[in-house]
């Protein structure tokens, strides 16, 4: 694959974002099947992104992104796609339900908790990185600190469970710390036992009833209190593999400045976080004129929603955050209810729709084959583990796909979900007994599918519970 464009810093977007569209999709193609129209859709907003960083200051803030409404039943690969997406673009991503918020006055999450929700991810994603960048020199530090405390100055007694190297009085203590370094980088002290002071935060138990607004004031007043109350500091004997493990986390924290991890965070959600939001057709139903029953809530929630996809800020732990360029990739089945069935407003802010294709026999097959995270992989790469070597015949991967495509179109069409149930009674008995036969073959074969889902596929009512 060809190298990435690279992107310049103006505004946070991360990663190779700089991928052209048609990279994009062949770097999806490489983990999900089919549904060509989804992945060119997500490729070009996230090619819009690289785009709108390139413009003019002046115009770039009026840019807005292009929303995708995915359409489609479950287990196609919505979900998936979005999430690739961000991968790849090494993008802050959250997955919510629509389902699970509600207007003010019903029971359910404020729907600026996503927010809140994707900087966090933000803050972790950022403070991982530059702890990654300074670990060469926290485990420097924490080296030395480690041998602090293997070798204390004179007056101290060294705290070990057994005597170190011996060395002559008159020695320096330079020549004995750089005998302790050899043996300490040769794993030869990793045994042996030391004393860590650690630090605690004393957090008392804190519970905040839910409710429009209450959990802003949750996060207030923890943040109150974490300043208030002191840190308690805790004596832990561990053994120096671990105490060098925290000491190299410790000081890689005191080397990471907080506030740069935190601008870095918000300023990613800000130009590349994706919120994916499933489940919007269960907030879509507005038959009866919205006039009383639940659809009053149902309208409320993207009356709710509206205005986090317009553009607003949100107030969070870390500062204020806006979602003016957060990209919003929604999805659901839209079975009963249609998209033209959202609120007008809420319509206009998602321009692109896309359909994905239900899934076939053929599309199963190349689901179980093809991507590097393809079923038949997994379980002869689980089985390995065991020292059993398993082999799948190409009519058997053609017999599992069938009965699959059998049990979606006799119970619930759930789509490649399916796959993973069938797998799992399919080698039920192999798993079980893997770990006592080493070195054993296994070759399954179209025979062995039929007969191991025989009973489940004949009998539907059976079928419904087990697959």
């Amino acid at each position: 694959m060809p190298a990435p464009i690279p992107l310049p810093d103006r505004g946070g977007a991360a990663g190779p974002a700089g991928l052209t569209p048609a990279q994009i999709v062949a770097e999806l193609d490489r983990y999900i099947v089919g549904q060509h129209r989804a992945k060119r859709a997500v490729a070009v907003a996230l090619r819009n992104r690289w785009r709108r960083q390139m413009l003019p200051a002046e115009l770039r803030d009026e840019v807005a992104p292009k929303n995708i409404i995915m359409i489609g039943p479950t287990g196609v690969g919505k979900t998936e796609v979005a999430r690739r997406l961000a991968k790849l673009a090494q993008a802050p991503f959250l997955k919510v339900e629509a389902s699970k918020y509600t207007e003010v006055g019903y029971v359910g999450r404020d729907v600026e908790s996503m927010v809140r929700d994707l900087t966090e991810q933000a803050v972790g994603m950022v403070k991982g990185e530059l702890m990654a960048q300074v670990q060469e020199k926290a485990e420097q530090q924490a080296e030395d600190r480690l041998l602090d405390l293997l070798l204390p100055h004179r007056g101290a007694e060294p705290f070990s469970s057994g005597s170190l190297e011996q060395v002559s009085p008159d020695a320096s203590r330079e020549s004995t710390l750089e005998k302790l370094r050899t043996q300490l980088r040769a794993g030869r002290l990793d045994d042996r036992f030391v004393e860590l002071e650690t630090q605690q935060q004393t957090m008392p138990m804190l519970e905040v009833f839910s409710g429009q607004g209450m959990e802003e004031m949750g996060i207030q007043l923890k943040d109150m209190l974490s300043n208030i109350l002191p840190s308690k500091t805790r004596r832990r004997r561990v053994r120096v593999a671990e105490a060098r493990r925290l000491l190299a986390q410790e000081e890689a924290q005191k080397l990471v400045d907080m506030e740069e991890v935190v601008g870095q965070a918000i300023r990613r959600v800000e130009n590349s976080g994706i919120i994916f939001l499933d489940e919007l057709d269960k907030v879509a139903g507005r038959e009866g004129g919205g006039h009383g029953g639940p659809d009053v809530s149902r309208e409320g929630v993207q009356r709710d929603l509206l205005p986090i996809v317009e553009g607003s800020a949100v107030t969070t732990k870390y500062g204020i955050v806006r979602t003016d360029h957060v990209l919003f990739i929604a999805a659901g089945a839209f079975h009963v209810a249609k998209p033209s069935d959202l609120i007008p407003e809420l319509q206009g802010r998602f321009p692109i729709r896309v359909e994905l294709e239900p899934l076939t026999k053929e599309d199963f097959v190349r689901i179980l084959t093809e991507p590097e995270n393809a079923l038949i992989r997994q379980y002869v790469e689980l089985l390995r583990t065991e020292g059993v070597t398993l082999r799948f015949r190409p009519e058997a991967i053609e017999a599992i796909a069938e009965i699959a495509m059998q049990v979606n179109t006799s119970t619930e069409n759930i789509g490649a979900r399916r796959l993973y149930t069938i797998m799992e009674r399919l080698l039920e008995e192999i798993s079980f007994t893997a770990p006592d036969m080493p070195g054993k073959e296994l070759t399954i074969d179209a025979e062995h599918v039929r007969q191991r889902l025989q009973d489940v596929v004949r009998d539907q009512d059976l079928s419904r519970y087990i697959l």
